[in-house]
């Protein structure tokens, strides 16, 4: 009978996972609904473990953000029946989220910025994080985008400034801080949320609104600009170089702040999708085993409508400096002869740029792991 009902039970979540699938077939409503009904009345433990084998718990970002469009996507194209069911949560933040992954019971991954353990070790809430976490790939990039008065040509002209950066202990909060930080500028600081910061900016009453995000941004792109105000620039200043990449900005992003024909330079975070450091052994990383396999194997198909446009960035194996690469994950890429961009392309970019030459051979090897995490992200946005 225990058999009988194993087979059972079995056999409804298949057919329930149908539903699920983002490749559609036709299937008969009927029985999916009397499948539903036999899990309510018939089941047990048994049915219990079998739900939650191969479920994957993702905690993603806030309402209305990439992260939970990423979430989403990740959910339709790698659903696979009793194989494998991704869970994604909505999320209140990356640290929050840092948090989530380190504690929060049943989450296996998240969607992170690169730059939010660094700040949590800089505060003192932590020590050796990131001893405690691995990544699975970088994801896109986010860039940093300063709303501000024409009279505010650069971050720098900011000092002194009323700077509105988001609500606490988010990923713009966080990377608005850090950069500022470096770069020894100290503005006054509000935490606002962006729609509010922007109908301030325009009554006067702050000096400018920052948001990272991948561009474009839909609260940037939606500013109502009466002339007054365009994007500022960031400039690339070493101290942001080990954590940050050069990125621009252009009239096609944000024809409402920004001129045809003109660009803006800023720069940009990874967004990672990390996972705590689980021994091999453990049901955990086997968990995770099975999203690598399938996350990877149909990762061309997120590549394309109707998936979210930033998934044309992502290039699985690209470097993230001072992150360690789950290592099931590396196994896969390297089983699969999955290689970043070659040290010859980069001594080729170099002879390129003179100015770049001068540079002391410690900074080349920042350069390159810069310079390799850039490329594969530009390629995929090639392909758009």
């Amino acid at each position: 009978m225990r058999n009988a009902l194993g087979m059972a039970v079995a056999a409804i979540m298949t057919i329930c996972a149908f539903a699920a699938r983002a490749e559609q077939t036709e299937y008969d409503p009927a029985k999916v609904s009397d499948g539903l009904k036999a899990i309510f009345q018939f089941g047990s433990t048994s049915t219990k473990q079998s739900l939650n084998a191969n479920t994957v718990t993702l905690i993603t970002g806030t309402i209305g953000g990439t992260y939970v469009q990423f979430g989403a996507d990740l959910a339709s194209v790698l659903d696979d029946g009793n194989k494998i069911r991704v869970l994604p949560i909505v999320g209140r933040g990356s640290v929050q989220s840092v948090a989530d992954i380190l504690f929060l019971q049943g989450v296996d991954l998240g969607i992170v910025r690169a730059d939010t353990l660094d700040y949590l070790e800089r505060k003192g809430f932590a020590k050796d994080i990131k001893k405690q976490f691995t990544y699975v790939t970088k994801l896109y990039n986010e860039e940093m985008q300063v709303i501000a008065p024409k009279s505010v040509a650069t971050l720098k002209d900011l000092e002194g400034k009323k700077v509105s950066v988001d609500l606490p202990n988010g990923g713009t909060f966080v990377t608005a801080l850090t950069v500022f930080e470096r770069l020894g500028i100290k503005a006054n600081f509000v935490y606002v949320e962006q729609r509010i910061a922007m109908e301030k900016l325009k009554a006067g009453e702050i000096d400018a609104v920052i948001v990272v995000g991948g561009k474009p941004y839909k609260s940037v792109s939606t500013f109502s600009n009466d002339g007054r105000f365009h994007l500022a620039g960031v400039d690339y200043a070493k101290p942001l170089q080990s954590d940050y990449l050069p990125a621009t900005l252009t009239a096609k992003d944000y024809p409402n702040l920004i001129k045809e024909g003109e660009n803006v330079d800023t720069i940009a975070v990874p967004a990672v999708l990390a996972a705590y450091n689980w021994a091999p052994n453990t049901d955990r990383y086997r968990k995770l085993a099975l999203f690598v396999d399938a996350f990877f194997t149909k990762f061309p198909t997120l590549q394309n409508p109707p998936f979210h446009p930033k998934w044309k960035e992502v290039s699985l194996p690209a470097p993230l400096t001072g992150w360690n690469r789950l290592p099931v994950a590396q196994q896969w890429l390297d089983k699969h002869g999955v290689e970043p961009v070659t040290r010859e392309r980069f001594e080729a970019f170099l002879k390129q740029n003179p100015a770049a030459q001068k540079v002391s051979d410690a900074d080349r090897e920042a350069l390159f792991k810069q310079f390799q995490a850039w490329d594969a992200g530009n390629a995929r946005a090639e392909k758009k």
